[in-house]
């Protein structure tokens, strides 16, 4: 997809065969190290290039988890009514009206105004949302399925509501008895339902009842009862998405001001337009979040044609208690499902590399839907399929239909394409007026992991 005329990607390739220590598994020879640095990289080559190792998760499916909602509900919270203490935040029960959001309007600004001081630098595993994934692990659940007793499930409450009749109030001792060999869920009995909902419902159901009483006796027609009442459980058993927090108007009587502004900066890649590309074109951007007119943190993220890559973060220490790793993951994703309504094929968020073996590195897997890439046949795979494997090794192969091969493998080393000498020439033709040693070896470990596609577009710089 690289505009017309736009200048070839310039890359250097360096590859590592001596070993050093490892941060994640402690060898001291397990980390090799290859890389390439680009002099310059079209928006097309660096997509192609990030599909062939990293991972994503499919935006446009995404639902937040009982975690993600509760960080953000604590962002609206602050936003709406003033300070969150850390200890009131994270013992805060998973509750929040809609009310309390946030606007969120990308703004454009030409130049950045950035303390580099006052901020605090990220690795690109963003660390800070794996902390915060980590101690939202075993929190606790804010609703609670319920359906009729003969299905099984006992009718309860959670403690932050007002009893309703027929179902234990809050004191009362809840016994699960173990399930009885042979039995489970009845699938010919409703789903169990949320005890927010069965309110709602009766509520609605007394203010029909009212309502006739109103009219001097005159009922209702019976359809448009059931209408409502329909109409009722649509919206109640419909789960909140990212929009519905952020992309909301903020109360008058708001305590704080959260802002957002986006601009391009300077990156190997090269910034491109497209007819059907989004307003604000492809290439790499800057993400400031202001509270107050204060910046709090920078999302650095790459905006390519399927995808937006999230490669770094810093943020204010100082702001730490608002989770803004894992917030920014979420604000990223709602802002990938809003690029793509401009651009359809833009529908994917990457959140770089995961290693399975790493504590700190499997929160990306709990952003869901999303794939794995196959080491081997470079397809993409389902991460609940992958799980049960990287459990029983570090190293396997994803897709399981043996007879699939890499079909962007290396196939003719003499057709990548080199620059020597301000000349660009095949492989083929460097390498027979190349003196000193030979450099074949280094190439063809270039070419395996960059593929067949992307060596014969990029230019491989050679002294």
């Amino acid at each position: 997809m690289a505009a017309a005329g736009s200048s070839p990607s310039i890359v250097e390739y360096f590859g590592g065969e001596d070993g050093y220590r490892c941060g994640y598994c402690k060898n001291e020879t397990g980390n090799l190290s290859h890389g390439m640095w680009a002099h310059s990289m079209t928006v097309q080559d660096y997509q192609d290039l990030i599909d062939r190792g990293w991972r994503r998760c499919q935006a446009l499916r995404f639902q937040p988890s009982k975690s993600h909602k509760k960080v953000l509900k604590k962002m609206l919270k602050f936003i709406s009514k003033g300070d969150v203490s850390k200890a009131a935040s994270e013992d805060e029960p998973m509750d929040s009206h809609i009310e309390d959001a946030v606007a969120c309007d990308f703004a454009y600004k030409g130049e950045s105004h950035i303390s580099q001081s006052e901020l605090t630098p990220l690795s690109e595993d963003h660390t800070e949302r794996v902390e915060s994934e980590e101690k939202n692990t075993g929190e606790t659940k804010e609703e609670v399925n319920v359906q009729k007793v003969e299905s099984g499930c006992p009718q309860i409450c959670t403690d932050k509501d007002t009893p309703v009749p027929g179902e234990p109030s809050r004191s009362t001792k809840i016994v699960h008895a173990p399930p009885k060999p042979g039995k489970g869920a009845d699938l010919s009995k409703p789903p169990c339902r949320k005890a927010k909902d069965i309110r709602k419902e009766r509520k609605l159901q007394k203010l029909l009842q009212n309502q006739m009483c109103t009219l001097g006796g005159s009922q209702l027609q019976t359809d448009d009862q059931v209408f409502l009442l329909q109409n009722s459980k649509s919206k109640t058993n419909q789960p909140k998405t990212i929009e519905d927090f952020v992309f909301v108007s903020l109360p008058d009587d708001a305590q704080h001001k959260l802002e957002f502004t986006r601009f391009l900066c300077d990156s190997p890649l090269e910034a491109e337009n497209a007819p059907n590309g989004p307003e604000c074109g492809y290439g790499s951007f800057h993400q400031q979040y202001w509270l107050d007119g204060k910046i709090i943190a920078v999302g650095v993220i790459d905006i390519l044609p399927y995808c937006v890559s999230s490669v770094y973060l810093y943020y204010d220490p100082d702001y730490s208690f608002l989770s803004l790793g894992v917030y920014s993951a979420l604000r990223e994703i709602a802002f990938t499902r809003q690029l793509h309504e401009k651009a359809p094929d833009l529908c994917f968020y990457y959140m770089g590399f995961y290693i399975h073996s790493c504590p700190k590195m499997r929160y990306k897997g709990q952003y869901r839907p999303s794939d794995l890439l196959c080491p081997e046949t470079y397809v993409w795979t389902p991460i609940e399929r992958c799980l049960p494997l990287l459990e029983h090794s570090k190293y396997c192969r994803f897709n399981q239909d043996m007879k699939a091969v890499d079909e962007g493998r290396i196939k003719d080393l003499g057709r990548v394409r080199v620059l020597h000498k301000r000349t660009i020439m095949p492989y083929s033709v460097y390498k027979k007026g190349r003196k000193g040693p030979s450099d074949e070896a280094s190439v063809q470990q270039y070419a395996s992991l960059v593929g067949q596609t992307c060596s014969e577009r990029m230019l491989l710089f050679r002294s």
